[in-house]
């Protein structure tokens, strides 16, 4: 016999009781864990052990919870245990209710102490200063390609990378009204600016658009004035209480942001096998005919796959070119170790950016 919404709800806060129960449970092993953790010196936050745990979770998932939503419930549950053990400081490009702040949220869960800094190098300043235990950062985007800030600090930085995060970007345009009357100027970050080009050609051909440091502060300045409109997501909107006068207006319907997750190699030190594993680089070669093919050669002999390969100036003059290369693995791999140090044996500079766990 079927159950009356009564007795279903009823059922419903019964089992809500026993999850917050073993919830409960959950966070005081984690505390054990925790104590141990101090006693022994070792980091709070292992991004791998954290993946392995939701692709199991996944895995052995018999529905009907969808798969992206048991991620996002465990990591909320992480996160959550994690603070009782110690917050993590998160640095990232402010203010509230930008796309860094979201893909922050995503990766470690909302139980973090916010950094919001005004620029990318004042979150890898954070990140190396200590202000911060991690920063997170956009480095690559499926319609404009690389952010090449991101990749020069890379450079530069003492940082390397422990995480990503692939985030599905909508950008609205937000105002204080929810008509396109009226609207003289569209602020965003250039990146932004960029990916809603053809709508913003079609449909406000005669506003200005105004680049700022960040979508989330191009929406807090159409806050001000009626006549400004912003493109940002709708965190943002509801945090500077806008309305979205045209949804998703980025050119390419699945826009997605690459973000990578930065901290100082003491903060925490390269995570182990999570068996989907990704090896970033910066390399460069000698100034001679088939020097850039002759690094990839090693790659094939070992079989290791390359997913990323980006060229950006060198400005120092010695070399032209540094070149950025993502590939498949991890080097405790024999495959991968022997490909890398084939590779490091053909470069003038060669620079391990970090090892992490892919994102999905």
């Amino acid at each position: 016999m079927a159950k009356n919404l009564a007795e279903l709800r009823t059922a419903i806060d019964a089992v809500d009781r026993e999850l917050l129960a073993l919830l409960n449970q959950r966070a005081a092993l984690a505390n054990e864990v925790g104590e141990i953790k101090r006693a022994e010196g070792s980091a709070v936050f292992r991004p791998e052990r954290e993946a392995q745990v939701i692709n199991g979770l996944q895995g052995a998932n018999p529905g009907p919870l969808k798969a992206a939503n048991v991620a996002t419930i465990w990591r909320e549950i992480m996160s959550a245990c994690r603070a009782l053990e110690a917050p993590q400081r998160v640095a990232y490009l402010g203010p509230a209710g930008t796309f860094s702040e979201q893909a922050a949220v995503q990766f470690f869960g909302s139980s973090i102490e916010h950094v919001r800094c005004v620029n990318f190098d004042e979150v890898f300043h954070a990140a190396a200063a200590g202000t911060a235990d991690f920063g997170v950062v956009p480095v690559e985007n499926s319609t404009e390609g690389v952010v090449t800030r991101s990749l020069d600090l890379l450079l530069q930085s003492p940082l390397h990378i422990v995480g990503e995060i692939s985030l599905l970007v909508r950008h609205h345009l937000l105002r204080l009204s929810p008509s396109l009357d009226g609207i003289e100027a569209v602020l965003a970050h250039p990146q932004a600016l960029a990916q809603c080009q053809g709508w913003l050609n079609k449909h406000l051909p005669n506003a200005e658009r105004r680049a700022v440091a960040s979508n989330a502060e191009g929406a807090r300045m159409a806050s001000t004035n009626p006549a400004w409109a912003g493109i940002a997501g709708e965190r943002a909107g509801s945090e500077f209480g806008l309305h979205i006068a045209a949804h998703a207006i980025q050119d390419d319907a699945f826009n997605r942001t690459r973000f990578a997750v930065v901290c100082l190699p003491q903060t925490l030190s390269a995570p182990q096998a999570s068996g989907r594993d990704c090896v970033s680089l910066i390399v460069s070669v000698p100034n001679k005919p088939g020097a850039v093919h002759d690094i990839l050669v090693p790659l094939k002999t070992h079989g290791v796959s390359m997913t990323r390969f980006e060229s950006r100036p060198a400005r120092s003059g010695q070399w032209e070119y540094y070149f950025y290369i993502d590939v498949q693995g991890h080097p405790s791999q024999p495959h991968v170790a022997a490909a890398l140090a084939d590779l490091q044996s053909l470069c003038a500079f060669y620079k391990v950016l970090g090892t992490y766990p892919v994102s999905d």
